[in-house]
């Protein structure tokens, strides 16, 4: 009785416009089917040719491997009806199973894009693979893939005439209420996701904060743990580990050196000027050492000051130091053979007596006398 009821709106329809509803479907089924068929065909032309370089082309490919052909097929029976003169209530049901089969191929093609997509990202960014931040990236494409789908089911609802609006507020206010109860768990568990894409360190690093300096050991979805300089472990949520300003160490390409020595004010003026150029001498003389400047910077009663500006080539902290050992040793030396003072000038402080102090051996009766 139900099938004859659904079946009534085509009791009206010809043989004829059935076969020519039926060839339209067919047509429309081989021709979509052969389109992927030639469009897969070119996009592997590429991988065996050697353009495997092409990310775009791979994920277009892969992408298209999701095609349901269950949705071919009812876009073939969908434009068959087409062809039909059908009642408004019919035109109406069918527009609504458009909506909802072509909504349901795209959110499989953007589901298969964002898996494939994510996957490719994190292994190129990524320098070990074993990497904690894997976990925090998978969380990331699921909670994606999610949102996508409840979207479309959403929107396939509220198509169909059912009412979401009590649905979507539920899901906001029970969204709201646990984002409130686990508010700081969920701040770190983001931080971990910036830190997964944004990568402003990784394991290895070294890396100093406000009160912190060693090497990151394991980046968690919640806590970051550094191994201090120390010794100590230091565990620090992420939330908290990036409302500081991070210094990545590792990253550094060189290091700029910079100082001040100071020599004794009483050096000559043809001395002092034969100064800036023994010291660029000695900083040139270093491995991996790049001299920027060297000026006398002030003159006061203390000291002549001059200022040195290097550069390490070589980022190491022992390199680094290396190299300012080796220049400080040979400024000690060249002024040493320049005859150079370097000790800061003496300070005699005289005092003189005065008529009272002199006196302090006078009885009293006669210092009130000298006083009157």
């Amino acid at each position: 009785m139900n099938i004859q009821r659904y079946l009534a709106p085509f009791s009206n329809v010809d043989g004829d416009e059935l076969m020519l509803a039926a060839s339209a479907a067919a047509i429309t089924f081989f021709a979509i089917y052969a389109c992927l068929r030639l469009l897969r065909k070119r996009l592997c032309r590429h991988d065996e040719a050697g353009r495997a370089d092409r990310p775009a082309a791979q994920l277009l490919k892969e992408t298209l491997n999701r095609t349901s052909m269950l949705s071919v097929f009812v876009v073939s029976v969908l434009v068959g009806l087409k062809m039909l003169e059908l009642p408004p209530l019919w035109e109406e049901r069918l527009g609504h199973l458009w909506f909802v089969v072509l909504g349901f191929q795209l959110v499989l093609y953007f589901d298969r894009a964002a898996t494939l997509g994510a996957r490719r990202y994190f292994r190129n960014h990524a320098d070990n693979p074993d990497s904690p931040t894997t976990v925090a990236n998978t969380l990331m494409v699921w909670a994606l893939k999610t949102t996508l789908w409840v979207v479309f089911l959403l929107a396939a609802l509220s198509n169909l005439g059912i009412n979401v609006s009590a649905l979507v507020a539920s899901l906001g206010i029970g969204g709201i209420a646990v984002a409130l109860a686990v508010q700081n768990v969920l701040g770190d568990l983001f931080a971990s996701l910036s830190i997964a894409v944004d990568k402003p360190f990784e394991v290895g690093d070294s890396i100093a904060i406000t009160n912190v300096s060693g090497t990151v050991e394991h980046v968690g979805l919640k806590t970051t743990r550094i191994r201090a300089d120390s010794g100590e472990q230091v565990v620090i949520g992420n939330a908290e580990l990036l409302k500081n300003t991070v210094r990545n160490y590792k990253r550094m390409q060189t290091r700029r050196v910079q100082f001040s020595l100071r020599v004794n004010p009483a050096t000559p003026a043809k001395l002092a000027a034969r100064i800036p150029e023994a010291l660029k001498a000695i900083v040139d003389r270093q491995p991996d050492v790049r001299s920027d400047r060297i000026h006398l910077k002030s003159i006061s009663q203390d000291a002549l000051e001059y200022e040195l500006v290097f550069y390490v080539l070589n980022s190491s902290y022992v390199n680094y130091m290396n190299a300012q050992q080796a220049v400080l040793l040979g400024a000690l030396e060249m002024f040493s053979d320049m005859g150079v003072d370097t000790n800061a000038p003496t300070r005699r402080l005289q005092f003189e007596q005065g008529a009272e102090a002199a006196n302090e051996g006078t009885p009293p009766e006669r210092r009130l006398q000298a006083r009157h």
